[in-house]
């Protein structure tokens, strides 16, 4: 006998919660109504205009990310160099989403650690110029998997390829949102995330898949039906890999959401960190696999 009853839940479960548990509909409104209004007009964007406008999109929602990211940095003492980590995370993404004669990075990398070796007296640059890069890996060349899927061949897919991330991320975070509060009981990382259960991120998984085939039908008749069940099923895999480890950042240091930018939502990170995850799947599908 564990010595659990009825009034003291196991110690291995997340605490009780549900569909009316207090909160759970407010959150929910907010939840909806930006979603309402960001996606359509995020995918009117991606369909009705010019290439160039949806990497706009792209890049400006990276910035704002990267900011936020240099924030949670901040919030736990760590001063980095923003600027320069911009600039570095412009290079990655570009190098990635669009690779070019010349590449970028390497320039990057020199002007990193030039002004590293110019605050060489504090001694703590050597961990501000390791927490920019991080930055800007994190932002910047998983972010440029986001921008490649707006540029890769054929052209009439682009927004499609776009459509599949953002559609596969958003079923795959509702079921998981609904199931998780319906009948989660057992947590899947509750050092990182203790609200996150393993029957939510299974719910994810199938949201994925469905998400996925839905996107098949409507746009992507060519993709074969187990390519899209796979697609599916592993960019919703390393979206929730994705959420846990912006979860680990907030956690880390001590803030509950990346920012408020959307009511519900958190801040631009809080968006960004399945798609970060999620898209890198994409981009070598269709680079590579097509």
């Amino acid at each position: 006998m564990s010595g659990a009853t009825a009034e003291s839940p196991r110690p291995d479960r997340p605490p009780p919660h549900g569909l009316r548990a207090p909160g759970f509909l407010p959150n929910l409104a907010r939840r909806l109504a930006t979603a309402l209004v960001a996606l359509p007009a995020l995918l009117a964007v991606f369909f009705l205009g010019p290439a160039w406008l949806g990497l706009t999109i792209v890049a400006a929602a990276l910035v704002v990310g990267l900011f936020e990211f240099y924030g949670l940095l901040r919030a736990r003492g760590i001063r980095p160099m923003r600027a320069v980590g911009l600039l570095l995370a412009a290079a990655f993404f570009l190098d990635v989403a669009s690779p070019g004669p010349v590449p970028f990075a390497p320039l990057g990398a020199l002007l990193l650690l030039t002004f590293t070796l110019w605050r060489g007296g504090d001694i703590e640059s050597v961990s501000c110029a390791a927490a920019t890069l991080l930055g800007s890996v994190y932002v910047g060349a998983l972010g440029g998997t986001i921008g490649a899927l707006l540029l890769l061949p054929p052209a009439g897919d682009r927004a499609w390829r776009v459509t599949l991330l953002l559609t596969i991320q958003v079923f795959s975070d509702s079921l998981a949102f609904f199931v998780g509060h319906g009948i989660g009981r057992h947590r899947l990382a509750p050092a990182v995330s203790p609200g996150k259960s393993v029957e939510g991120a299974l719910g994810g998984l199938f949201g994925g898949v469905l998400g996925a085939l839905a996107v098949r039908h409507l746009g992507l008749p060519h993709l074969g039906l187990s390519h899209a069940v796979a697609l599916g099923a592993a960019v919703a895999a390393m979206g929730i890999v994705g959420d846990l480890d912006e979860s680990l950042l907030k956690r880390w240091a001590g803030v509950k959401d990346s920012g408020a930018l959307f009511p519900g939502h958190g801040g631009m990170l809080d968006r960004l960190d399945s798609l970060l995850f999620g898209a890198p799947v994409l981009y070598y599908y269709f680079q590579y696999a097509r």
